[in-house]
């Protein structure tokens, strides 16, 4: 048996949202090659380790059928975003097609034509797909505007053959036939512009705004934070910018060392103060939404040192990690359970804590260190993408999903008196 890009063998009738991104990856070879190196590419539970870890611990083996959320006998929930395709399809089996296995690939955004809000009229969430309507045509930013074009051409003499353009005779599928280009046959995929979708936070919302655990506990508040800001600029300028006239599919985010690195303005000022130092570290959240945003698991410490002459370390804010010895340092948001014992997201009961920077807040934190000795003082700032102790739960994941990033440092030297 022949099988074809999409994984469906010849002749088999196919749906638009089993189709595979390799197929797209025939034209769109920079776009695939953004998005195959993007979170989104790597979503499920069979590519993405943490989310796969706990999948793995509330639902069971993503490569088998009829698999429900233990907890809630239901369904995955979370296939509704990690895996849309195979929701779709309502199958647990996301090795059973590529388009499975592909996560949030090309179909799988390009194929919501309208994001109707994750509350729905009884006032609960609706995730993911749930919260769009969905179409059987690729919906795009633009689409293809050749209603003039056709108009004029209908009175030319050569058709409109001159106001084609230079790319008239490549074979184009999202024309609405069938095509074979570079010797691949490649099915009708008919588009339709849709800025008001693709251009818009709409686009990301459904996925990225609440998620909620069993408990009604609220997992992920980006888009009520975004909300908070009351900010005009979307989600797509600082995760999709536009280059040479394309979006840039890699779609960073907390996994991305370069969108980490700019989230953030961290600087260091130091003045004698007799015996003293005094030490202010500014931080200002440079996002229209909470930062670290995402997962609750994410967060963010700072490490503040002083050296002597010979780059030992006379004083720092904390031996280690800093969440017992110096709260301020630690920008986290902590799930609790009934005693406000710290809990893993899908057993928490409750919310505990949230010290993370606001969006676009500024925050200053001070320290006084002893100034005998010190020649210079150092912060460096660092993001993690799991808490100390769920990386320590975790230890079979890769070191460098476990390890801190440092995202941000500054130094300052101290003259003598």
């Amino acid at each position: 048996m022949f099988l074809g890009l999409t994984g469906v063998a010849a002749g088999e009738a196919e749906k638009i949202h089993q189709i595979s991104a390799e197929l797209c990856k025939t034209c769109h070879q920079e776009v695939y090659r953004q998005w195959s190196g993007s979170m989104h590419a790597k979503s499920t539970a069979l590519s993405d380790p943490i989310h796969g870890a706990f999948y793995q611990t509330e639902v069971g083996d993503p490569t088998q059928e009829g698999q429900i959320h233990k907890k809630s006998g239901k369904f995955p929930v979370c296939l509704q975003c990690h895996a849309p395709n195979a929701a779709r399809d309502k199958t647990t089996k996301l090795d059973a097609k590529p388009a499975y296995s592909e996560g949030v690939n090309c179909v799988a955004c390009h194929t919501l034509t309208n994001y109707k809000g994750i509350r729905g009229e009884d006032g609960k969430l609706r995730l993911g797909l749930q919260s769009y309507e969905l179409s059987e045509k690729l919906q795009a930013p633009q689409g293809f505007n050749r209603g003039l074009q056709q108009l004029t051409a209908s009175g030319d003499l050569f058709g409109g053959a001159a106001a084609s353009g230079g790319d008239s005779k490549k074979p184009n599928p999202h024309l609405g036939e069938a095509v074979e280009f570079e010797g691949k046959k490649i099915p009708a995929l008919p588009m339709e512009g849709n800025p008001t979708q693709m251009k818009t936070n709409n686009a990301c919302m459904g996925c990225h705004d609440q998620r909620d655990n069993p408990h009604g506990v609220p997992l992920c508040l980006t888009g009520s934070e975004y909300n908070m800001s009351k900010s005009d600029v979307n989600c797509l300028a600082c995760h999709m910018p536009i280059a040479e006239g394309v979006a840039d599919h890699s779609m960073g985010g907390g996994h991305n060392p370069g969108m980490l690195k700019r989230s953030v303005v961290f600087d260091l000022t130091t003045q004698r103060d007799g015996d003293n130092i005094k030490a202010k570290v500014l931080l200002k959240n440079q996002q229209p939404h909470s930062l670290p945003t995402g997962a609750p698991f994410r967060n963010i410490y700072l490490k503040l040192s002083a050296y002597n002459d010979k780059g030992e370390i006379l004083w720092e804010n904390a031996a280690g990690h800093p969440a017992e010895s110096d709260a301020q340092a630690y920008l986290v948001y902590v799930m609790a359970d009934d005693a406000g014992k710290p809990a893993p997201p899908p057993e928490a009961t409750k919310l505990g804590k949230d010290t993370r920077l606001k969006p676009h807040e500024e925050r200053t934190l001070q320290y006084q260190i002893p100034a005998k000795g010190v020649v210079l003082v150092r912060g460096e700032l660092y993001y993690n993408l799991m808490w100390p102790q769920l990386a320590k739960r975790f230890e079979q994941l890769p070191e460098e999903l476990r390890a801190p990033i440092l995202i941000a440092e500054a130094e300052r030297a101290m003259p003598s008196p």
